[in-house]
């Protein structure tokens, strides 16, 4: 009887080990050539995000897309999240000996981009960021303080509460908002209601404590930004842009007047023909 129970026991304990040892990512690889890393925005499934990128790049390069736990079907990991994540980036390029990648990241990606390559040890040879600040929260808090986004918020609270119904028409609103495709719109409520919510409140919650404005300093490779001028205007989002990113020693701003956030979706030619002009 003791055995039997020693047995179940151990069970037990190598169960809770594997829950809790879920890959913070997980990469998609194709195509020959340089590396380049692909990283996608929050509650995005990456594959499908960077498809039509990929059917380019992977003719002259190896693409290495980076989907997050949590995220396009993953398994969650235990919280703090983000730091999970960026840990597990940083090891992959080590450990899979990565020469000079080139990191093109959008939204959360562009912002992991910067951390990434701020990093001498990682070597990274060229920055590509699509529509993404290096201190998000700071946007919506102008006295902008890491430590007063906690957990445990009202928000928070709101947004676990939701039932399906509601989760369902909030995506749908914010899709509307990130791209005028329509079926980009749909897509991207899709991934957000596939996404572990969990993951997707208190993930959010450590995006908008992220903040890498000093990690500017600390690069010097080339750099090029490509931003969205809806819903305020390319001016306003020029000014943005400017303001986050004055700690950046050179870099080479290109806005876009009529795409919103998923510029890809908005966009497709520009911004494929933008990545081109970057990478060469």
């Amino acid at each position: 009887m003791k055995t039997t129970s020693l047995f179940c026991y151990c069970i037990f304990l190598l169960c809770l080990y594997s829950n809790a040892q879920n890959d913070p990512i997980r990469v998609t690889v194709s195509g020959s050539g340089d590396p380049i890393l692909l990283l996608s925005g929050f509650a995005t499934n990456g594959d499908e995000a960077w498809q039509s990128t990929t059917e380019l790049l992977t003719k002259d390069y190896e693409c290495h897309i980076v989907n997050y736990a949590g995220f396009a079907g993953m398994e969650p990991v235990a919280f703090p999240w983000l730091p999970k994540v960026i840990t597990a980036i940083e090891e992959y390029i080590k450990n899979r000996n990565l020469k000079k990648p080139i990191v093109i990241g959008h939204s959360l990606g562009g912002t992991i981009g910067i951390h990434l390559a701020a990093n001498k040890e990682l070597d990274i040879s060229k920055l590509i960021i699509v529509d993404a600040l290096p201190a998000t929260g700071a946007m919506m808090m102008p006295d902008f303080k890491p430590e007063r986004f906690q957990y445990e918020s009202p928000y928070n609270d709101q947004m676990l509460a939701m039932n399906e119904n509601e989760f369902t028409q909030m995506s749908l609103g914010m899709a509307a908002g990130m791209t005028s495709n329509v079926n980009g719109q749909k897509q991207i409520a899709n991934w957000m209601q596939a996404t572990d919510r969990k993951t997707y409140v208190y993930g959010y919650t450590d995006y908008l404590k992220f903040d890498v404005r000093e990690d500017l300093r600390n690069i010097s490779i080339p750099v090029t930004i490509l931003g969205a001028g809806k819903p305020y205007g390319v001016e306003t989002a020029r000014a943005n842009y400017t303001n986050q990113y004055q700690n950046l020693q050179q870099y080479d701003l290109k806005m876009n007047e009529d795409s919103a956030h998923f510029i890809m979706m908005d966009q497709p030619e520009w911004f494929l023909e933008q990545i081109q002009i970057a990478l060469k």
